[in-house]
C-alpha cells in the first residue's frame, strides 16, 4: 500500500480505504461526478460491475451486503443518480443489511445556489440511512470511511452514504489510513443467560424466532444445536428462511405473508416466545397481532444487536442485547431441563408444517406454478441461491420452496419489486460455483430486468423465471376484494421475455405447459449462459390459494 506519507488525491484514498477494508467488488453507474474515482479505480485490483440503472447497482450492492455479513457497496452520481438508488438504501434499512453508498457531489463552492444536481443528501437520505456525511476535506476521508464501515455494521446494520464533493476527490492529501474495521459483536451477560434457562425450564409451549441480519453459518449452526438439545419448534421470519434447515424436524414453517394458519395459532398460543434476531415488524407479526404491542400475550425473550430496538415494540420479559453470533455462541451452556415437556407439540409443528409445504395440483391454463416449484426442489442442490422480489408469485416459492442453510434466500423483507434480477446478479458474481436463480412476476421483472445486460458483460449465468400472468397480481388481488370486478391500472402487455434474452447474448426459453419446465430449466442451466425462462401461468389462479373468481364471489 502507498505510504501514508505520499500526497494522494481524494479518488485514490477512497479507493485505498476501500481495499484497505477488504472491498473487492464495487457497483456503479459511472457519472462525471466522481471520475477521480473511478480513475484510481482502474490501478486497483477492486472488480467494477457496471450496472444499467442506479437503483439496479444499489440493490447489487444490498445483496452482496446480505451474503457476505460486511458492506456492500455502490458509487452512483449527484442528483438523478442519488434519487435512482434510493430505492437500493430503502431495501437496505428495512432489511438491516450493511452497506455504503458513495455519491458524486457537487463543488465545494457551489453549495447553497442550487447548482446543477445539487442536493443536501443530509436531508433526502436522513430518514433511510444511519448516518449521511459530506466529506468536506480530502484528509478527512480515512477518518470518515472507516467510520462508514463502522456503523454499517454495527449494531442493527444498514446503510451508510457519503456525499463526495467532486473537486474534494481531485485535491490531494496525506493521510494515514487507520486498521481495518471489524464488526463489533455484543455478547449475554451470565445473569441474562441464566434468566434464559429459568423462563426455558418453567414453560410448557415455548417456540423459537429467527430473523434479523448478522447471522454467520456458526451462528446458524449453534441455533440448530440448541434446538436439537431442547427440542424446540424454531420459525424463521419473514424472508429469512435460509437461517432453519427446512428439512429439519424441529422446524416450523416461515412466520410471513399468508403464513400457515396452524403456524399462526402456534405462536399466539405459545407461552414462551424466543425471537433472536429479528424485529417483529408489520409483515411477520401479521399487522401485530401474532405478537400484540406493547404488551405481549407471551413471555418474550427478544434477542436484538440494538439496544434501541429492545423495547421500542414489544416490552420483552428478558432483553438481550447481543448479535445473533454472541448469543448463540452462549446457547452451549444453557442446559435443558431434565424432562422435555412439549416434543409432542415440536412433532406436531413439524408435521402441520411439512402438509402446508407440499403442493396440491390445481387444474389450472398454462404452468402450475406450485408444481413448478416443487420441479425447483428437484432439480436445484441444497448450497443454491434463490431471489425474488414482491408480488404474489412469490407466496409459491416461500410457500413450496424448501430452503436448506444460510446464505440460499435473497428477498427484500421491505417488499421492493424489481430486486430478484440485480440480486442474483451479485449472488453469482460473489459464488460463480454456485447456481442462482431469480424469480420474478412480470410486473417485477420489468422494474430492474435491463440488468440481464449487465449479467451478459459480467458473464453471470442467473437463471430467472419470469412468472408472466399479464398482470400486477398482488394490486389485482387486492383491487378485486376491495372493488370486485372494477379493473383499472393493473393489466400488462409484456414483451417476449425469452427473446429479450436472445437480444442480450443468452439463452431464452419460453414454457408454456406444466410438464415442460424441469426439461427447459435444465436446458438453461445447461447452456452456461445467463439465462430466462418466460413462464406463462393463468391469471385466475391470482395466489396459491385464491382466484380472482372466488375472490369476487366472495364479497
Amino acid at each position: 500500500m502507498t505510504s501514508p506519507a505520499t500526497p494522494r488525491t481524494g479518488g485514490q484514498l477512497i479507493v485505498d480505504m476501500l481495499a484497505a477494508n477488504g472491498v473487492d467488488r464495487v457497483f456503479t453507474v459511472p457519472g462525471e461526478s466522481f471520475l477521480a474515482v473511478l480513475d484510481a479505480l482502474a490501478d486497483s485490483a477492486i472488480d467494477i460491475v457496471n450496472a444499467r440503472h442506479e437503483g439496479g447497482a444499489a440493490i447489487m450492492a444490498e445483496a452482496d451486503g446480505k451474503l457476505t455479513g460486511r458492506p456492500g457497496i455502490a458509487i452512483v452520481t449527484r442528483g438523478p443518480g442519488a434519487t435512482n438508488a434510493a430505492a437500493g438504501l430503502h431495501i437496505a434499512r428495512q432489511d438491516s443489511t450493511p452497506m455504503i453508498l458513495l455519491v458524486g457531489q457537487i463543488a465545494r463552492g457551489h453549495r447553497e445556489r442550487e447548482a446543477f444536481q445539487e442536493i443536501d443528501y443530509r436531508r433526502m437520505f436522513g430518514e433511510v440511512a444511519k448516518w449521511v456525511v459530506e466529506i468536506d476535506s480530502a484528509d478527512r476521508i480515512p477518518e470518515l470511511l472507516s467510520r462508514a464501515f463502522h456503523v454499517a455494521t454495527s449494531g442493527r446494520p444498514g446503510p451508510v452514504v457519503l456525499a463526495l464533493p467532486e473537486d474534494m476527490l481531485r485535491e490531494q492529501a496525506a493521510a494515514t489510513l487507520p486498521p481495518a474495521f471489524e464488526p463489533v459483536e455484543t455478547y449475554p451477560g451470565l445473569t441474562q443467560t441464566a434468566q434464559l434457562q429459568k423462563l426455558l425450564w418453567a414453560a410448557e409451549r415455548p417456540f423459537v424466532i429467527a430473523g434479523g441480519s448478522r447471522w454467520s453459518d456458526k451462528a446458524v449452526g449453534s441455533l440448530r444445536r440448541f434446538a436439537e438439545r431442547f427440542d424446540l419448534p424454531v420459525g424463521v421470519s419473514f424472508r429469512r428462511q435460509g437461517l432453519f434447515d427446512h428439512e429439519h424436524p424441529n422446524y416450523a414453517g416461515d412466520i410471513g405473508l399468508g403464513i400457515n394458519p396452524a403456524l399462526a395459532a402456534r405462536i399466539r398460543n405459545a407461552d414462551l416466545l424466543l425471537l433472536v434476531g429479528g424485529r417483529m415488524s408489520e409483515v411477520p407479526s401479521s399487522g401485530y397481532t401474532l405478537i400484540e404491542s406493547p404488551e405481549p400475550k407471551q413471555k418474550l425473550v427478544h434477542v436484538h444487536a440494538s439496544a434501541e430496538e429492545l423495547g421500542r415494540v414489544y416490552r420483552p420479559t428478558l432483553a438481550i442485547n447481543a448479535t445473533p453470533n454472541g448469543f448463540a455462541a452462549q446457547l452451549e451452556v444453557v442446559h435443558p431441563p431434565v424432562a422435555i415437556r412439549w416434543g409432542e407439540e415440536t412433532r406436531a409443528a413439524n408435521a402441520a408444517y411439512r402438509a402446508w409445504s407440499d403442493p396440491a395440483p390445481r387444474a389450472v391454463a398454462g404452468v402450475e406454478i406450485g408444481a413448478m416449484i416443487r420441479a425447483l426442489r428437484a432439480a436445484l442442490p441444497e448450497d443454491a441461491i434463490v431471489s425474488n422480489g414482491a408480488g404474489n408469485y412469490a407466496g409459491w416459492l416461500h410457500r413450496y420452496f424448501r430452503f436448506r442453510g444460510p446464505g440460499t434466500q435473497l428477498a427484500p423483507t421491505s417488499g421492493s419489486m424489481g430486486y430478484g434480477l440485480p440480486a442474483a446478479i451479485a449472488a453469482k458474481l460473489r459464488h460463480p460455483e454456485r447456481m442462482v436463480v431469480a424469480l420474478a412476476g412480470d410486473g417485477c421483472f420489468q422494474m430492474t430486468g435491463q440488468e440481464f445486460a449487465s449479467a451478459a458483460q459480467e458473464g453471470a449465468a442467473v437463471i430467472a423465471i419470469v412468472v408472466d400472468n399479464g398482470m400486477y397480481g398482488t394490486i389485482r388481488a387486492h383491487q378485486e376484494r376491495a372493488y370486485p370486478g372494477r379493473v383499472s391500472a393493473t393489466a400488462l402487455k409484456n414483451p417476449d421475455f425469452a427473446a429479450l434474452a436472445s437480444a442480450y447474448g443468452g439463452h431464452g426459453e419460453t414454457v408454456e405447459r406444466t410438464e415442460d419446465f424441469a426439461a427447459a430449466f435444465a436446458r438453461a442451466a445447461a447452456s452456461g449462459l445467463p439465462s430466462i425462462l418466460h413462464v406463462k401461468s393463468d391469471p385466475e389462479a391470482i395466489s396459491p390459494t385464491a382466484t380472482i373468481s372466488g375472490l369476487r364471489a366472495a364479497t
